[in-house]
């Protein structure tokens, strides 16, 4: 038996397969996910998600969102996901330094422009532990 995991953020499908586990992190702590689970349906956490298929692990930096388990098909709607081998640690480094940097100057930004910053810190910090991981 295999579970079908989707995984869909504002922007785009991310990943969309047949998968033998799915671990995922969740505001509850990690969760496993095998063919046969109950129905859940539960908030995912900025974090690792890790998937096997084939006895290879897949690892994936997601944030925010849901997820939901029926029957053998698993969806996860999140804010922010992406796959471990298109992580650009340069390019994530230099976005969370810009985001600091404007967050420095907080009284002068919109709380929303606020919100937002930490939001892109947050995921970056949660990439980076995605590709650091070894």
């Amino acid at each position: 038996m295999s579970l079908t995991l989707e995984i869909v953020t504002p922007e785009a499908r991310v990943y969309s397969d047949t998968v033998d586990t799915v671990v995922i992190p969740t505001v509850e702590g990690e969760i496993g996910i095998l063919p046969g689970h109950i129905p859940l349906l539960t908030q995912v956490e900025l974090g690792d998600l890790r998937v096997t298929k084939n006895g290879v692990v897949q690892h994936l930096a997601v944030g925010g969102g849901f997820v939901q388990v029926e029957g053998d098909r698993v969806s996860v709607l999140a804010e922010h996901a992406m796959k471990e081998e298109l992580i650009d640690e340069s390019a994530v480094e230099k976005a969370v330094a810009r985001a600091q940097e404007a967050l420095a100057t907080k009284e002068k930004l919109d709380p929303a422009e606020v919100e937002r910053l930490e939001g892109v810190v947050r995921f970056a910090v949660a990439q980076l532990a995605v590709k650091r991981r070894r």
